[in-house]
């Protein structure tokens, strides 16, 4: 028994399984609060585990071990946390209340898909604190490319698909044919059909369009400086 033994470094070799049981490494490690698996052998989440046999460890180090070489930085942290609820500080940083749970909704919805014989016991815990979650709908956050926007001029409307990556310099060389004015004498307006507001006037000519946050079915006014 080492009952004294705080922490345990256990990092750069060639360990690849934890094969004492539960209860012995309780027995052996009472107070063990850190301990080191950094570029270890491990392969086996079942090794991961074992951890939570450690009745007081807080912190884990267990950067460069095969097991989670074949996982994103996001799923290798995420998994690791859930899996070993007591765990307060992962490869030196802490972990908060808010990324515990997170981490632990995660797991489920990680695990969601996969046949009952191979999801792990902690699954069956979380879904017990959690319930059962649907995965995440994936969302494009990329900014929209193009708008269609409603261009008026005089009193006649045009619809068209504007580039927003563009600058109004650039759209005023597209509007040019369409309203007949050289850009040197026009003037842009952009109005946001679901604003309160009234339109912003579009003056710097280095301005990308999608800076203003134009969407779909917005306003674009042309007004000829010399009117």
């Amino acid at each position: 028994m080492f009952p004294s033994l705080d922490t345990l470094v256990l990092a750069n070799n060639h360990l690849n399984a934890i094969e004492e049981p539960d209860d012995s490494l309780a027995r052996l490690f009472p107070n063990l609060r850190s301990i080191s698996l950094h570029k270890s052998g491990l392969q086996s989440w079942e090794d991961i585990d074992k951890l939570n046999s450690f009745p007081k460890l807080e912190e884990v180090r267990l950067l460069g071990i095969p097991l989670l070489q074949p996982y994103t930085t996001e799923e290798r942290r995420k998994l690791v946390i859930a899996r070993l609820p007591s765990v307060s500080k992962l490869n030196g940083s802490v972990v908060t209340e808010g990324e515990r749970e997170d981490s632990e909704r995660f797991f489920i919805r990680y695990y969601v898909d996969v046949p009952q014989e191979e999801v792990p016991f902690r699954y069956h815990e979380l879904i017990t604190k959690y319930g059962k979650l649907e995965p995440l709908a994936e969302v494009d956050l990329r900014p929209q490319s193009s708008a269609k926007v409603e261009v008026h001029y005089n009193d006649q409307v045009e619809e068209m698909s504007i580039r927003l990556d563009q600058t109004v310099a650039e759209l005023k060389k597209q509007l040019k044919t369409l309203v007949q004015l050289p850009t040197s004498n026009m003037l842009l307006y952009y109005f946001d059909h679901e604003a309160p507001f009234g339109p912003e006037e579009m003056k710097y000519s280095s301005r990308a369009l999608h800076s203003f946050g134009i969407r779909d079915g917005d306003k674009i006014y042309v007004e000829s400086k010399t009117k």
